[in-house]
């Protein structure tokens, strides 16, 4: 991942250096634009004529299409020179504007893309064999894609993308002739498969892949010919061997004849689903290639963005008219204003919490009465999950009002994506605010089959760093698109952190995006093992914000096994298994009495590591709470 002060000194120098970093960077996603095609076709352009040759008769028409997926959201645009080579501009009569026309494209693109965004110049294949099966040498070729390389590198290219080529052969003339003529500068090189995952010629992914790392390209991938199912299943066999970046533009499914005319039929939403597989597969470099369109790369771009949280700083332009640049929203409300709960922390001082699940049904008396016992006991705030392990309960909002407008302390509600799509969350976060609560906790939630409703469907449009991002533009007085609300929300704003996660550097990166999208403090999973926690906190030095760690009292040993096998993201040493096992061999009073002395020993040995603790009230027992508090 690239260090926040070198990203700070490219972003000062220019967005287009660091977008130009991050595009050979493993770690990091780029999303590139959809199909150029389709969108001529579309506008009217007949099939039977040089689409190439449209960036010199009609560029107003090339530069809108460009226009349409800068504004969708794509970080980087093709040039439309996908077949502005010698030998296919030879069949219009045009080979003398080689030049000519891969200058023009790649300045059409680039006045479209800005200095925010790159413009990579589309080089595709031949359309002819070369020797021994062609009338093409090698060095005819080679010499061909390196004419074309220079004039789209003229015209402002930022790097290249070769598409589309089913000849190992041929592709690897490209690469060298692309070398040859801008040496240092990025090639993506992608091939094509059908089916079968094989190309044309035979070639494997795993051929694809171990061929053009040889060869020297900077990105390998795949385009064109099949769906997003496809290449999903080629990238996943690419990923198990490849020592490079990976890149994914599949079509937007397979075409079916409608009425005469080739449709492609995915949607923006099924496309949108796959990119979100195809990265967590292992291609970063993610687009569109035939029947894709600003649609499709919109939703692609909403659909990422928890996987790529650098979208949240470009996301207000993204959204609205490029032409627009202006509302960058309002200076959020100092964090120590929003709430008793936010004050405390932006003071530095030491938070107090306790968990207390909504209830089942519409009687809140208990939980009434369990929030004024803590009220009166001096606690600061009753956490509210959200649903958790997919249970079904009262919604934490309702359960929030209830417990602030009745008994007068305040709550850190939780908040997750699991139920509800962006728009829903919108709704909720904008009542949520008007009504008065103003501490959230956002988590991106369980998924359905933990529950007791296996079969129910799990949304997920965004997960917690997107959810961060949203919250976080909410405080600034924007909405998703970027315009104004009037008055901004004044939410504070938590998220959740493992510090005992079976993948360390996945939970640390996470973290560190949902500090990048503006969380102001984080509460642990229930704490075992304070070293590792101390060892956690070691590794996030570097964006520490305030921690709250989770305390969990333990009732019995039964209720041990059950946190460490069957409750996701907590972790029971042994040797707090072994207490409880020993405990509960004498009594389950002793087996209490043990838990709630490890949940002391817990609090006392993380008192000085961290901002404050939650401490959760098992089996709904506020008084064990207590109990850990020393109350």
């Amino acid at each position: 991942m690239l260090k926040r002060p070198l990203m700070e000194t490219l972003l000062a120098a220019s967005p287009r250096a660091a977008l130009l970093h991050r595009l050979t960077d493993p770690t990091e996603v780029v999303l590139f634009d959809g199909a150029m095609g389709t969108m001529l076709y579309a506008r009217g352009v007949f099939i039977n004529q040089c689409y190439d040759e449209l960036v010199l008769r009609s560029p107003d028409l090339v530069r809108e299409v460009h226009a349409a997926y800068v504004k969708a959201g794509a970080e980087a645009i093709e040039t439309n020179s996908y077949g502005a080579n010698r030998q296919k501009l030879t069949q219009y009569g045009l080979e003398s504007q080689v030049a000519e026309l891969n200058k023009r494209a790649a300045e059409l693109a680039r006045a479209a893309a800005g200095d925010d965004r790159l413009v990579a110049g589309a080089i595709g294949p031949l359309g002819v064999r070369l020797e021994p099966y062609g009338p093409t040498s090698r060095d005819e070729a080679r010499a061909m894609f390196a004419e074309q390389a220079a004039a789209l590198l003229e015209g402002g290219a930022d790097c290249f993308v070769l598409e589309t080529f089913s000849d190992l052969e041929e592709i690897e003339q490209a690469i060298a002739g692309v070398r040859e003529t801008a040496p240092g500068v990025p090639i993506i090189a992608q091939m094509t498969v059908g089916p079968d995952l094989r190309t044309a010629y035979g070639a494997t992914p795993e051929d694809i892949v171990r061929a053009l790392e040889r060869w020297g390209a900077d990105v390998v991938g795949l385009n064109c010919a099949v769906g997003p199912q496809t290449i999903l299943e080629a990238i996943e066999r690419m990923a198990a061997v490849a020592h490079v970046k990976l890149s994914a533009q599949p079509n937007a499914g397979l075409p079916r004849d409608v009425g005469g005319r080739n449709m492609y039929m995915a949607s923006p939403e099924y496309m949108a689903t796959y990119a979100r597989h195809l990265i967590q597969a292992g291609a970063k470099i993610v687009g569109g290639c035939c029947g894709t369109t600003p649609e499709h790369i919109h939703a692609i771009v909403e659909g990422v963005r928890p996987l790529a949280p650098r979208f949240r700083d470009a996301v207000v332009a993204r959204s609205r008219d490029v032409t627009d640049q202006t509302n960058v929203g309002v200076e959020p409300v100092p964090l120590a204003q929003r709430s008793r709960w936010a004050a405390k922390i932006a003071s530095g001082a030491f938070v107090t919490s306790v968990e207390i699940v909504p209830p089942r049904g519409v009687d809140t008396s208990r939980l009434e009465r369990d929030a004024a016992t803590l009220h009166a006991a001096g606690v600061d705030a009753i956490n509210v999950p959200d649903g958790p392990r997919a249970q079904s309960r009262m919604g934490a909002i309702a359960t929030s009002l209830i417990i602030e407008q009745r008994v007068g302390i305040e709550s850190v509600t939780h908040y997750c994506c699991r139920d509800r799509n962006l728009l829903g969350m919108l709704s909720d976060l904008l009542g949520a605010s008007a009504l008065g609560l103003r501490n959230m906790l956002l988590i991106t939630g369980d998924p359905p089959k933990m529950g007791p409703y296996p079969d129910a469907t799990a949304v997920f449009d965004i997960d917690a760093i997107g959810l961060t991002n949203l919250v976080s533009n909410l405080n600034r007085g924007l909405d998703p698109g970027g315009n104004a609300i009037g008055a901004p929300t004044q939410f504070a704003i938590g998220v959740g952190v493992n510090p005992a996660a079976i993948d360390p550097a996945h939970e640390l990166r996470r973290f560190e995006y949902k500090v990048q999208a503006g969380a102001e403090y984080a509460i642990t999973q229930p704490v075992f093992d304070v070293e590792q926690l101390e060892r956690f906190l070691n590794t996030i030095e570097h964006t520490r914000i305030p921690i709250v760690a989770g305390i969990w009292p333990l009732v019995s040993a039964r209720n041990a096994e059950f946190l460490a096998n069957e409750v996701p993201g907590v972790t029971v040493p042994q040797s707090v298994l072994d207490r409880m096992h020993k405990a509960n061999a004498v009594s389950k009073d002793h087996a209490l009495a043990e838990g709630i002395s490890i949940a002391r020993e817990m609090l006392d040995r993380v008192r000085g590591l961290v901002q404050g603790v939650q401490v959760s009230a098992p089996f709904g027992r506020v008084e064990l709470a207590l109990e850990v508090f020393g109350s």
